[in-house]
């Protein structure tokens, strides 16, 4: 069972005031009293209380005195990195990744891979919670300690109320719940895309840019949106279905159930789809001796077809990232970011994908716009997510999002 977070009920002020000078300390890393008090606007008596009783319940820690020239030199504090963990759960078509954080957003743990086949079924679900169990209990931490794990899910996904719609919608109960009486930790529930873009935005590509657009090309193709340095999440929790825009005037069938949608030409469904109709056409590919010695499509042995300068594997990479650049000149139209980062598994063929979506917004975007606008490559690669899902969780405990 996990320690139940003391800050955890805000209908207190002191709580409140408390979670305020914690989040002060993960921006700034250590501040002597008269600082917070400053950032805060609080009186140092006031200040000198919270800490003492922070430090008292091991949230913060007496990091000794300050080196500034002349003067009496003020004590600096900063957060107490063993105060709790976070868990992050990235889950993926085929494979669910884990990785932990401590009270300080240092990476503690990280690497721990274990293959999965994500489908709507007890079954599936029943494997997850047992991976995530499993995951825990060979932490070298206390693990009562650990205060929320994160779960990252593709499709419509609700962190409000805790409900996945495109998985393990089984009864009218959220999902956090039903997974947090099986692990018995609190559970929060993220989409995958925003997820990523998150990890970014806190431990990646972003710098001081305070409006991102993220888009996650992996089996499907989702979006994150960042909107003055918050991430934006619409009414229900919905935003950044960009997959599922009906951009095409095509006969395929998405995993929708509608026709045309973006993903079916823009996507790891659509790179599979299209490698398999370039094999029956008698394309040569390194792709075939991939699949059969796999014994299925990867979009890792994608990857590494494009990376080894497979003509096949790239001249699909080009056209993806065409028609996805036509309609990400659309979206810089619209939102004006300050930065649209390319991530997923597919951004690891880094200018294979990014030239071509460069070229589409040059084309299809008012240059006047999309001169304000970087595109870059995801920093954290596939590490995003699970980084994203720890960041996600701490940032909800705490009240920053």
């Amino acid at each position: 069972m996990a320690t139940k977070f003391l800050l955890q009920d805000s209908r207190y002020k002191t709580t409140t005031l408390k979670k305020h000078l914690i989040q002060h300390l993960i921006i700034s890393g250590s501040s002597s009293i008269a600082d917070i008090a400053k950032e805060l606007q609080l009186s140092i008596p006031t200040v000198t209380k919270f800490v003492s009783e922070l430090m008292n319940d091991n949230y913060i820690l007496d990091l000794g005195k300050q080196n500034t020239p002349g003067g009496r030199k003020p004590n600096i504090y900063g957060l107490n990195p063993n105060a709790g963990y976070f868990v992050g759960v990235d889950v993926e078509v085929k494979k669910v990744l884990l990785a932990t954080i401590d009270f300080c957003g240092n990476v503690i743990d990280e690497g721990y891979v274990v293959r999965y086949n994500l489908e709507d079924t007890e079954e599936a679900f029943d494997r997850l919670c047992e991976i995530v169990q499993d995951y825990i209990h060979q932490l070298e931490i206390d693990t009562s300690k650990v205060l929320q794990v994160g779960i990252n899910l593709g499709g419509r996904v609700n962190p409000k109320t805790g409900f996945s719609y495109s998985f393990f919608h089984f009864d009218d109960k959220p999902l956090t719940e039903k997974i947090e009486k099986r692990i018995g930790i609190p559970v929060n529930l993220e989409n995958d895309s925003r997820a990523m873009m998150y990890g970014e935005f806190l431990a990646g590509v972003v710098k001081n840019e305070k409006n991102i657009l993220f888009i996650n090309i992996n089996w499907g193709l989702g979006a994150g949106i960042i909107i003055d340095g918050k991430p934006y999440y619409g009414k229900s929790g919905f935003s950044g279905e960009v997959g599922h825009v009906c951009a095409l005037d095509n006969e395929i069938i998405c995993n929708c159930g509608k026709k045309g949608c973006l993903e079916t030409e823009a996507s790891g469904y659509a790179i599979e789809r299209m490698s398999h109709e370039r094999k029956a056409q008698g394309c040569t590919s390194i792709l075939w001796d991939m699949m059969e010695e796999h014994g299925e499509f990867l979009l890792s042995d994608f990857v590494e077809a494009v990376l080894r300068e497979d003509v096949l594997a790239i001249e699909i990479v080009e056209h993806i990232g065409f028609v996805l650049g036509r309609w990400v000149a659309g979206l810089i139209n619209l939102l004006n970011p300050e930065m649209v980062i390319l991530g997923g598994p597919l951004s690891a063929t880094q200018d294979y994908l990014r030239l071509p979506v460069q070229s589409a917004i040059r084309k299809y975007s008012l240059n006047l716009v999309n001169q304000d606008t970087q595109l870059v490559v995801s920093k954290l690669g596939i590490r995003g997510g699970l980084i994203g899902a720890c960041m996600l969780s701490r940032s909800r405990l705490l009240g920053m999002i």
